[in-house]
């Protein structure tokens, strides 16, 4: 028997479809840039319909075949799961490879379906990007849904044994977090393919300023709305100078792990990524950092043995100490490890001065090597950072443009159209080398 739908609308006529996404366009028009739930009037409520019941039996699917592997193999990598729905066809990409990376992340299996799967209506995220990818948002803001082309899903999943091995070798990579690639074929729709990823602003309720930069001038200047505006903007380099990102001591872990994560991404070939940033005020009572033991315990062990959940690991639990899935935007009284007399130098952690309680650390050399920070006890801690007075989100995204052909025929051409500036598409060794200048001009 076929599953009961979670959500109405399939049966539809094709001229009221037609009509809904002519009303929806038009709606558009009005508001231009900017968050929206899909509700039953949206143009992609049926599809968003059909992903959160595709992708609930997807995820129980892993959940059922209670795969405890320690190790991935070839078949891993190349598995594909078809599950066939009421009017549409669901199919998961390197299944077990991306479980095991969610798992490393300290992302279970029953909040991420819980996030993809709940009853809020997902979110159109629509932006003044160039890109013609359609954007969706769970209604926890958590996760992205972000349809890609054929060729982008296909060089995905062939570099995807690279893109896990630098998260082994750098953990607290600031690379984005793709945690899922599916396909679904729709009767009398052209087959979407579509990733999953981690959104680098989360949480983001008091998120009061975002920026996309590529490290270039052409054609990187938003008009920013009339203040009291309610359209979410994302700035670009060109709004963002005369403006710093200060990290303190935290400086020199950034710009080397900037360093390692464009290096990844030359040696791929790949150009066109951006940096992400957002920031918010700290509240005065998180600029007092309190240094309680328990804290310092938690977060290393954070550190150490993955970025989620303080309680992921077998380990009992601190007391006192907040656990991921149950925390808010303003958290326990962790921050991040800057601006104090324990932090080296070079910005890295000291993790013998945290004492004998974390016996986990058994290679110090070896956890310097990988450039680990002492991660904050909140929510998305991989992408988060605290300053003296802001809090920083910060993430690279758009990893899928190749440097081929296309792109360099591009380049010859605004090498002529722009001459003397500096634009978005070199080559990818050039691409790399400007924008951690761009990070290291822009930080104090």
């Amino acid at each position: 028997m076929l599953p009961v739908r979670a959500c109405e609308g399939k049966g539809e006529s094709r001229g009221s479809s037609r009509h809904r996404r002519l009303f929806w366009k038009l709606r558009q028009r009005w508001k231009l840039l900017g968050l929206f739930e899909i509700d039953r009037e949206h143009e992609f409520y049926p599809l968003t319909c059909d992903l959160k019941e595709g992708l609930k039996d997807a995820i129980q699917d892993i959940i059922c075949s209670d795969a405890t592997q320690s190790a991935l193999t070839d078949d891993d990598y190349s598995a594909k799961l078809t599950q066939g729905h009421e009017g549409y066809v669901m199919r998961t990409y390197a299944g077990p490879v991306f479980s095991h990376f969610r798992q490393s992340l300290g992302l279970s299996e029953e909040s991420y379906s819980r996030s993809l799967s709940a009853c809020g209506l997902f979110l159109q995220f629509i932006s003044n990007s160039k890109s013609k990818a359609d954007f969706f948002l769970t209604n926890d803001k958590r996760f992205f849904l972000k349809t890609q082309s054929k060729r982008e899903v296909h060089f995905l999943l062939q570099i995807l044994r690279k893109y896990i091995q630098h998260f082994q070798a750098y953990p607290h990579s600031l690379l984005v977090k793709i945690v899922g690639v599916h396909s679904i074929s729709r009767a009398q729709d052209k087959k979407k393919y579509f990733i999953i990823m981690q959104s680098v602003f989360f949480p983001d309720e008091r998120i009061t300023g975002r920026y996309d930069i590529k490290g270039c001038h052409v054609s990187r200047w938003t008009e920013p709305e009339p203040e009291g505006s309610r359209v979410l903007q994302v700035f670009k380099d060109l709004n963002f100078e005369g403006n710093v990102i200060c990290l303190d001591q935290q400086r020199q872990w950034f710009l080397r792990q900037m360093e390692l994560d464009t290096r990844f991404l030359q040696d791929l070939n790949v150009l066109d990524y951006s940096l992400l940033v957002g920031f918010q005020l700290l509240h005065p009572d998180e600029k007092n950092q309190n240094w309680s033991l328990a804290n310092l315990i938690v977060r290393t062990k954070r550190s150490v043995n993955g970025a989620g959940s303080p309680t992921t690991s077998h380990s009992a639990s601190v007391p006192g100490t907040v656990e991921e899935e149950n925390s808010t935007d303003k958290e326990d009284d962790g921050t991040e490890f800057s601006g104090t007399p324990e932090m080296t130098s070079g910005g890295r952690i000291p993790l013998k001065k945290i004492g004998p309680q974390v016996s986990t650390v058994s290679d110090i050399s070896n956890v310097i090597a990988q450039n680990r920070r002492l991660l904050p006890n909140y929510r998305n801690p991989l992408h988060v950072m605290d300053g003296p007075e802001l809090r920083y989100f910060i993430g690279i995204i758009d990893i899928f443009t190749v440097y081929g052909l296309r792109k360099r025929l591009e380049h010859l051409w605004k090498s002529m159209r722009y001459r003397g500036q500096e634009f978005s598409t070199v080559s990818p060794s050039q691409y790399s080398r400007r924008l951690c200048s761009w990070a290291e001009t822009h930080t104090v």
